[in-house]
């Protein structure tokens, strides 16, 4: 078996949001919409650092986007099958077309952010669809997240995000795989998952 996962390297990190812009133009991310975005490990606001100057400051980031859980908590709490649904490559993903905007994945994910409910028709400040030929349609009313990139995947491809960072910091692969690059980078490095207490089993691993 396959479950894709991900590792980003937080000492390479810069907060750049390449990987967020580059992920809004991939998958047509509507507008006010982040599947992605740079969280500043610091001070109160974007960019700044705690502590006091000069000598005691410190600032990292890391990027938040869906965990891809193993035991994901959107899925058990969804009323429609296959609406909300995890991959046998461990991925998950919704069903536009199922999906009846409850909203119990959003009350049900501990990571609040992740997804977002688009209410009415999506907006989008160009007239024309950016992105990928093989993302899903959008209807109106609809709850939607990161994917991975799931139609790269499906071509053997890497998510978009992975092959933009200028930093090198994310990496993607099969956890499964004791010799895939990324379970050998796990193995030789220290990291920590997002609400580990959760149970939900995240397969984003932020090395430290």
């Amino acid at each position: 078996m396959t479950r894709f996962g991900m590792a980003i390297d937080t000492t390479r990190c810069s907060g750049c949001n390449a990987c967020s812009m580059t992920c809004k133009v991939e998958n047509n991310v509507p507008d006010s919409v982040w599947w992605s975005k740079a969280v500043t490990a610091g001070g109160d606001y974007m960019y700044t650092p705690a502590g006091e100057y000069p000598d005691n400051l410190s600032m990292s980031f890391y990027t938040f986007a869906c965990q891809h859980c193993k035991n994901p908590a959107c899925v058990a709490v969804c009323p429609i099958d296959g609406a909300t649904y995890r991959r046998e490559d461990g991925i998950i993903m919704q069903d536009y077309s199922l999906c009846i905007a409850c909203r119990l994945c959003l009350s049900a994910c501990p990571y609040t952010g992740v997804r977002t409910y688009i209410e009415g028709e999506p907006l989008y400040t160009l007239d024309f669809a950016v992105g990928d030929a093989d993302i899903q349609d959008r209807p109106s009313n609809n709850v939607e997240k990161c994917t991975f990139c799931y139609h790269r995947i499906n071509r053997g491809e890497r998510p978009a995000c992975v092959d933009i960072c200028p930093a090198q910091a994310r990496h993607f692969g099969d956890l499964d795989d004791p010799q895939s690059d990324i379970s050998k980078l796990i193995a030789t490095r220290s990291y920590h998952h997002l609400l580990p207490e959760r149970g939900t089993g995240p397969s984003v691993y932020f090395l430290e």
